[in-house]
């Protein structure tokens, strides 16, 4: 793996971290009070192509490669952690599967305006007794003629409360397990999609703005035209995508850590006891040394699973050790760069005590640690 970035990176690197710092930082705490979803924003992203980094041209994209998604993931989170998990689930778990696996009508509908970031997508996996064993959910859908009719309920959805269309996994043959499980294009709630509806808002411990929500779906009518993939594929759909999502979550991660570490350099280079700036002290100096380099490791991680999702191998190995990582990473970092704030960490008025909140999440979220260390585990065992 070179790890020279491309001229055409770099130049991705230096918008991104401009349109961020411009942007996307201002509205960070509003948004985190506020929970309010950060459209505007969402637009303007959209604008620099950050809504498709690493799809065709030719198809809405940007042209760039998951290298470059995970750059631009990594900036903006470094600034706002809602945003950032927003962009990586448009791109990774929204717009993947149907470059992958969607047809060239599916590809003209729903994911040209997803690349092009005309329409929000949300990717519902998740329910109420299903997180982790993806395999027991229980929303059915009954095919009658050339629709589905789709009922159950989804949770923790991100994008949901505001998305145009959902990637719904639903049970199309019970009794086949993992194989009787089928992907749908569910579109929003209007007059001719009726039985589908928005849910509450789930109250967080952080990443505020990101309409996360439940979805219900009561004798829900869904035309046979959106089914992704053949019925029964749904699973492996589900799987592969959500390779590509713990890159997303990995760099978001990573992102967060960076700007924490940011954030503590800064203060301790300015705060004084002593007769000191703290940053003199032996005790401030290895908390932000072990920062830097876990920082660095997470980072090369993140682009080298990423990488090899450019190669085109199987990269589920390389996504579970960067996501687990960097997402351990993010919490150690947090609570070292409040630390080192002392009580001013512990207050609203400096964004660390955000992101300290935010960094949990990345820990469960696109599979929890443990799911990623069963993965990583598989693979060590199986190549032994």
């Amino acid at each position: 793996m070179n790890f020279d970035l491309s001229e055409e990176q770099q130049l991705l690197e230096r918008t991104v971290r401009d349109f961020a710092r411009n942007e996307v930082q201002p509205l960070a705490k509003e948004i985190d009070e506020t929970g309010q979803f950060p459209l505007e924003t969402f637009r303007k992203a959209a604008a620099l192509g950050l809504t498709g980094v690493a799809f065709p041209e030719s198809e809405g994209g940007a042209g760039f490669d998951h290298v470059s998604t995970a750059i631009m993931i990594e900036e903006i989170s470094r600034v706002c952690a809602s945003t950032g998990v927003i962009l990586s689930v448009q791109n990774s778990l929204c717009c993947e599967p149907l470059h992958r696996f969607g047809t060239d009508a599916q590809k003209k509908k729903f994911l040209q305006p997803f690349l092009r970031g005309e329409k929000i997508g949300c990717y519902a996996l998740t329910e109420p007794q299903a997180g982790s064993d993806a395999r027991s959910i229980e929303t059915r859908a009954v095919r009658k003629g050339d629709r589905y009719i789709v009922n159950g309920a989804k949770a923790w959805i991100t994008n949901g409360g505001v998305a145009d269309a959902a990637i719904v996994y639903v049970k199309t043959d019970p009794a086949a397990a993992e194989k009787g499980i089928s992907a749908l294009i569910v579109e929003r709630a209007k007059p001719g999609v009726p039985g589908f509806r928005v849910g509450k808002e789930e109250k967080k411990l952080g990443i505020h703005a990101t309409a996360c929500v439940e979805l219900w779906f009561d004798d829900c009518e869904v035309p046979v035209e959106n089914r992704i993939g053949e019925e029964g594929q749904g699973y492996r759909i589900a799987l592969s995508t959500l390779d590509g999502g713990r890159v997303g979550i990995a760099a978001q991660a990573t992102g967060i850590a960076q700007g924490a570490f940011d954030l503590a350099l800064a203060y301790a280079q300015q705060r004084r006891a002593f007769g000191h700036t703290i940053s003199d002290f032996q005790a401030i100096q290895f908390m932000l040394a072990d920062m830097a380099t876990e920082i660095e490791a997470a980072r090369c991680l993140v682009r080298q699973a990423a990488w090899e999702q450019d190669s085109g191998a199987r990269f589920s190995r390389e996504a579970s050790i960067a996501k687990l990582f960097a997402s351990e990473l993010a919490t150690r970092a947090t609570h070292k760069a409040m630390q080192i704030h002392g009580a001013s960490g512990y207050s609203r008025e400096f964004p660390v005590e955000r992101m300290y909140r935010d960094a949990r999440v990345t820990e469960i979220y696109e599979g929890t640690s443990q799911i990623q260390r069963l993965v990583i585990a598989a693979s060590v065992l199986k190549s032994s």
